[in-house]
């Protein structure tokens, strides 16, 4: 026992860290050709490892019953803050000390111009960025680690620890978008924790980040 919290077993151990090694290696395989068609696999293999260990979605922060107009509310005006913090201070700032290649926005720069594919892409936004990514790293990966790791400092390593891996899994972007992701990604997941684990006021959060940023690349910045 660890402060009243029963040692994992072996098995659980293996079962979480192999899950947590699919669903954040998986997505970069390209195994599945349609767009963001690894959410599927990705999201069953969650259902399932919930299911194992008897629990469900909302176990993992997740109801549809817990969207609320304050956790939107909240979601955008956190968003726009820490865009205009992110982009108006804190990499100008950055930059003076150190001089950071652009981020790689890959097929995703695209978009500029081009209205069908932003559509497209604020919809994903919304759904992958938003909804996929912040159960699968701030509701599944999240709680995996915090019940692998002593009661003591469960939350807070397992916050570090989530964050590191959400940072490393846009690797893809460059050091500035690792950077952006891993800043981003725990004002998503502070903001979800400090609403009693109410995880639709991260998913707002990450999805209006993602809007913004979307539009400013659309609109030629």
């Amino acid at each position: 026992m660890q402060n009243g919290k029963p040692m994992p077993k072996t098995k659980e151990i293996l079962v979480s860290l192999c899950a947590i090694a699919f669903v954040v290696l998986f997505p970069h395989t390209g195994l599945i050709p349609l767009p963001f068609g690894y959410c599927i696999p990705v999201l069953l293999l969650v259902w399932l490892v919930l299911k194992i260990s008897k629990e469900t979605f909302s176990s993992i922060g997740f109801s549809v019953k817990e969207i609320s107009v304050r956790a939107l509310a909240i979601g955008i005006v956190t968003s726009i803050l820490l865009f205009a913090f992110l982009n108006g201070v804190f990499f100008p700032l950055l930059q003076k000390f150190k001089d950071l290649p652009p981020v790689d926005l890959g097929d995703i720069a695209k978009i500029k111009g081009n209205t069908g594919f932003y559509i497209f892409l604020l919809a994903m936004g919304w759904l992958v960025g938003g909804l996929y990514e912040e159960i699968i790293f701030h509701g599944f990966i999240f709680t995996r680690l915090e019940k692998l790791l002593p009661a003591k400092y469960a939350v807070a390593a397992a916050f570090i620890i989530c964050n590191i891996i959400f940072a490393l899994y846009h690797l893809q972007l460059g050091t500035e978008g690792v950077i952006t992701a891993f800043i981003a990604g725990c004002i998503y997941h502070a903001l979800m924790l400090r609403n009693k684990r109410n995880m639709w006021y991260a998913i707002f959060c990450h999805a209006a980040y993602d809007t913004i940023a979307l539009t400013y690349i659309y609109a030629g910045y």
